[in-house]
């Protein structure tokens, strides 16, 4: 197999003379409109009107854009790139998302033409770590990765965030780095700045594995090994490097190429015998607590979790990482999670992204002054059992990990793929004599859940005519507009003080897919237009609720949702300011008995205010607001639902309260 570059030299004198040429001709163009009222300029291919008239351009440069350039010598054989095409359709993959970039010309070319553009379908995204982040969220909604394409060093290192997002969420994302490896054949300037000896290099620390394929029976070989190693738990992001050579060598003798099986790994169980004592400590407890974060990598999940909960009548904390647990269901106490943690005897945790935040207090104003007050929450003698995937893919140096806890029973596996070993083994271990005292518990637990719910209704009504508007009424209106249909939030409710899962029904294994994982600015706005990309084919409503700041990270993803006509509900959270950090530096000023003035500096998005309707107007979508009057709320709510149901994105400018 052989690479052939095909140079195409100007001639400087020519190349002048026509510029000069054209000039002219513009100008009797141009002199011709003016005569006539308009010049009969036909628009090129593709277009969907008429050119405006301040471009239009001569006719000999209409020429040169519109009709087909001269024949190049044309080499025989297909391309490599065709090929990994092939490769990449045997593992069924729907979409790509990619910022267009000129190392992977070749690659794009074929996914066009070889191709057809489908299966997997470009996605034309503003910003690589779009990309990423779009895939993030499909993959959530779904359950299957899709392939990101970034350029070389630098679309790598805008990637990379949206990567990190990906890794500590525990998501399988193929990425691939358009690069050029043999320093005798780059093309000089732009191209070779933007090369690597090892692209892999800068994301290393935070992929599972990753590869630098120097042919194309290594690059089927690598390509099919990365979607196995990502999709076998704990998920994880894979990075290949996509050597332009391969790209765009001619293959001789395409017979002799082959596409290995995709051969999918079983999920790893727990240990049987380490299962067993769980077993023995959960029934024998007076109070068992189930604390769970990205428990659920499949519906299936929810299901077995709340056969396990009712066999044990033990409250479920769900930390949020998944949608693991109804929040209709009595045995939901996440928002009693501090009073039961401290009350438990044993504390099952699966798939926790941090066991010791879990059982631990850590508060950053200490009295003292210092760095944070520490307090251990659960007894001494509590007994906490693991069951995480967390130990099987730790590295060293980004702190993703979280600081260590010491556990009773710690065992390394996939948490879902244990829970039906788990619940046999508690069958099992329940004497009769326990049944009355674990329905009594029960009954408890559903008095505390009613408790909990009227609280939540009442506390939600404080402010509702105020202006700002508190997030409490935002989300209270939403759900008045959405709770018809079937739904799936694709942002966290962190930031709105929990209000949706405090009131809405999560009731389906799709209700919510979490947060970011990394907690990186810049991922919900990107990841919600690649789940409702996902949601488009499964004829769901998706609905996000949108942080001001991290909006501004990637506006442009607004632009890919209007393009590519993927119907998603925004409603931008517009408090103006970053709050969290506002709290942040408020606490420090609180230690130091500082008072913050003049705005305060560099925690406020305000003077000037950001029209968040007027930007997204500009990209394509239905827009309103800025939204101040709370009840104004409801009918734009309801307007933009439609919009919606009716194939197409929608802004909701809301300004409202901090949190």
């Amino acid at each position: 197999m052989t690479r052939k570059r095909s140079d195409f030299r100007v001639d400087r004198r020519k190349f002048l003379a026509g510029v000069a040429m054209a000039g002219t001709a513009t100008a009797v163009a141009t002199s011709q409109q003016t005569a006539s009222g308009a010049a009969d300029v036909k628009a090129p291919s593709g277009s969907s009107g008429p050119m405006p008239s301040a471009a239009l351009p001569s006719a000999k440069v209409t020429a040169a854009e519109t009709q087909a350039p001269p024949a190049l010598p044309r080499v025989g054989g297909a391309a490599g790139s065709d090929f990994m095409v092939d490769v990449i359709k045997s593992l069924n993959v729907e979409y790509i998302f990619s910022n267009p970039a000129s190392s992977f010309r070749g690659l794009h070319e074929s996914l066009l033409n070889y191709g057809g553009n489908r299966q997997p379908e470009f996605i034309t995204c503003m910003h690589e770590e779009s990309s990423v982040a779009m895939a993030h969220g499909y993959f959530k909604v779904t359950g299957r990765p899709i392939v990101a394409l970034v350029h070389g060093t630098v679309g790598l290192q805008h990637a990379a965030m949206a990567i990190y997002n990906a890794w500590c969420d525990r998501v399988p994302v193929i990425v691939m780095g358009g690069n050029d490896l043999d320093a005798s054949k780059r093309p000089p300037g732009v191209p070779t700045i933007h090369t690597a000896q090892d692209i892999n290099a800068l994301v290393r620390d935070f992929t599972k594995w990753d590869d630098t394929p120097v042919s194309l029976e290594h690059f089927a070989q690598s390509v099919v090994r990365a979607y196995k190693i990502a999709m076998t738990p704990p998920h994880a992001p894979v990075m290949i490097a996509l050597d332009a050579e391969l790209q765009e060598e001619t293959i001789e003798d395409r017979a002799k190429l082959s596409i290995p099986k995709l051969t999918r790994t079983m999920p790893p169980q727990a240990d049987l015998a380490g299962i067993r004592e769980a077993a023995r400590l959960l029934v024998d407890a007076q109070m068992p607590v189930i604390v769970v974060d990205r428990l659920a990598r499949t519906p299936n999940a929810m299901l077995l979790l709340i056969e396990l909960a009712e066999l044990l009548q033990a409250p479920v904390i769900d930390q949020g990482g998944r949608m693991n647990f109804p929040n209709t269901h009595y045995l939901n106490q996440t928002g009693r999670r501090q009073a039961l943690i401290a009350q438990c005897d044993v504390l099952l945790g699966m798939e926790l992204t941090d066991y010791w935040g879990t059982v631990n207090a850590f508060v950053d104003n200490g009295d003292d002054g210092g760095p944070g007050l520490r307090e251990r929450m659960v007894r001494s003698e509590t007994k906490l059992v693991s069951i995480s995937s967390v130990d099987l893919l730790t590295k060293s140096n980004y702190q993703d990990f979280e600081r260590y806890q010491a556990i009773d029973l710690a065992m390394a596996a996939d948490a879902e793929e244990s829970l039906p070993s788990l619940i046999e083994a508690v069958r099992a271990a329940l004497p009769a004599d326990r049944r009355d005292s674990i329905a009594k518990r029960g009954a408890a637990l559903k008095t505390a859940w009613n408790a909990t719910r009227e609280r939540d209704r009442s506390a939600a009504a404080v402010g509702w005519d105020l202006s700002p508007i508190t997030t409490a009424r935002m989300c209270a209106e939403i759900w008045g507009a959405i709770r018809n249909e079937d739904w799936t939030m694709v942002s966290s409710d962190l930031f709105q003080s929990f209000w949706p899962t405090r009131l809405w029904t999560f009731d389906r294994p799709y209700r919510h897919i979490g947060n970011s994982g990394g907690h990186g600015v810049g991922y919900n706005a990107s990841a919600a237009v690649g789940a409702a990309l996902a949601n488009k084919g499964l004829g769901r409503f998706t609905i996000n609720i949108q942080g001001d700041g991290d909006l501004m990270y990637a506006p442009g993803v607004l632009w890919t949702a209007a393009h590519h006509r993927i119907p998603l509900l925004n409603v931008v959270h517009n408090n103006r300011g970053y709050h969290q950090e506002l709290m942040h530096v408020q606490r420090m000023a609180n230690r130091r008995d500082r008072v913050l003035v003049d705005g305060p500096i560099g925690l406020t998005i305000q003077n000037p205010n950001i029209d968040y309707a007027g930007l997204a107007k500009s990209l394509g979508l239905w827009s309103s607001g800025p939204i101040t009057d709370p009840n104004a709320l409801g009918p734009a709510l309801k307007k933009a639902v439609e919009v919606v149901k009716a194939g197409e994105p929608a802004l909701i400018d809301v300004v409202s309260q901090p949190r």
